[in-house]
């Protein structure tokens, strides 16, 4: 079992705190396997395990427990048996209904410490929002890095590119590391995935009737993985295969996929010029894997793919990413956490002349001095005028 430490070390401050830690993420990430290392944690620290609570609500034994009223009595009841501060450790909470409830009474009515995960972001909105406003914190869980990928496989790095070859066409998914020299078997288990985040996560959960649309703008977002996309585009894509859908329905499936923590929706950021441009929006995919599975062709489209595994990167590490915009220019990223920025450029190979000038161009006219990066696979240094240039897995590897 690999430590997610970046993980923990965000967590372990609040240990103890009067605040709901809510840990989110795509499905199958290890945000289950996290909550059994914060209670490896705390008996670390001393704590009694006979004082831990933990429910699974993908667990039929606990399938009585899926109403706010029938789990608090439940818990009302452990609780008072133990000695001490209580616990508690609530799995994939999203099925519960209103279990807002239930969180806020305990929070406000015992000596507990209460930790909760989800695979839908709405977890975090409407009657939660207003119910315990300021009382929660979230940790967004991925799967893995390709550094936590290498030690999962029990990599000697004596051959990188051959490691990296294997994460670009297998994702991150933890358990693949146990299996990750099957491909047929990786196949499977994501296309298993994909079958529960899809029928489970947002068919089941938004009541849809049109499944294959759905698949659809699934497989269009994944094929279009950081180019500038519309629901009008898509739209006229699926008129002109005879598919036809409202903008207003293609807009609320994307949102779905989105909630369900398969696509992010990243943002635009003006970084000088004209800031009416109409621009559209640009999506990335919480794991390749999954693109793989869906379309069979990440080696193929590896600059899109290269591109999504440092923006994944960037979030893990905790920056807030958007696009820029630089007058008639488009900067990659633009990550920010609290006051650092730094910019950069993704591509596969610096091949050509007009590629290095494409790249290292796209920063003429941004005179702040925030780091600006051009990441490649290329091996030797190709730094210049001040902007930095970086092999992709070194990056990767940084932390």
């Amino acid at each position: 079992m690999i430590k997610r430490t970046v993980y923990l070390n965000r967590i372990n401050p609040f240990i103890d705190k009067d605040i709901i830690k809510v840990i989110t993420g795509i499905r199958r990430s290890g945000k289950s396997v996290l909550l059994q290392q914060i209670q490896d944690e705390l008996i670390q620290r001393g704590k009694n395990k006979s004082n831990f609570i933990y429910i699974n609500f993908e667990d039929l034994q606990y399938e009585s427990l899926l109403d706010y009223e029938t789990l608090n009595k439940e818990l009302v009841k452990r609780i008072q048996q133990i000695d001490g501060k209580a616990y508690i450790f609530l799995d994939e909470i999203q099925k519960v209904i209103s279990w807002e409830k239930t969180i806020n009474s305990l929070r406000a009515s015992f000596d507990c410490d209460i930790y909760i995960t989800g695979s839908n972001s709405q977890l975090l909105s409407g009657e939660l929002a207003t119910e315990i406003a300021g009382r929660y914190i979230e940790i967004k869980v991925y799967p893995f890095s390709f550094s936590e990928f290498l030690k999962a496989i029990n990599s000697d790095r004596q051959n990188l590119d051959r490691d990296f070859l294997t994460y670009v066409e297998i994702g991150g998914m933890p358990f693949l590391s146990l299996i990750y020299n099957d491909r047929q078997a990786c196949d499977t288990y994501l296309q298993d995935i994909y079958s529960s985040v899809v029928l489970k996560d947002i068919v089941d959960r938004y009541k849809i009737r049109n499944v294959d649309l759905l698949r659809r703008i699934i497989s269009y977002l994944s094929s279009e993985i950081g180019h500038s996309i519309s629901a009008t585009g898509i739209a006229k894509f699926f008129k002109n295969e005879h598919r036809g859908s409202s903008i207003d329905t293609i807009l609320d499936y994307i949102s779905y996929t989105c909630d369900a923590y398969l696509f992010t929706r990243v943002p635009r950021s003006y970084l000088q010029g004209k800031q009416n441009l109409r621009v559209n929006d640009q999506y990335y995919i919480t794991d390749h894997g999954l693109r793989q599975t869906m379309l069979d062709n990440n080696q193929q489209n590896i600059d899109q793919i290269l591109e999504n595994i440092v923006f994944v990167e960037l979030l893990r590490r905790g920056y807030k990413v958007s696009v820029g915009l630089n007058d008639k220019k488009e900067i990659v990223f633009v990550a920010q956490k609290g006051n650092e920025k730094r910019y950069y450029q993704v591509t596969y190979m610096l091949g050509s002349q007009a590629t290095i000038e494409r790249e290292f161009g796209a920063y003429d006219g941004i005179a702040d001095n925030y780091p600006k990066y051009v990441l490649s696979m290329d091996k030797f240094n190709m730094s210049r005028n001040g902007i930095i240039h970086q092999n992709i897995i070194d990056f990767l590897l940084e932390h």
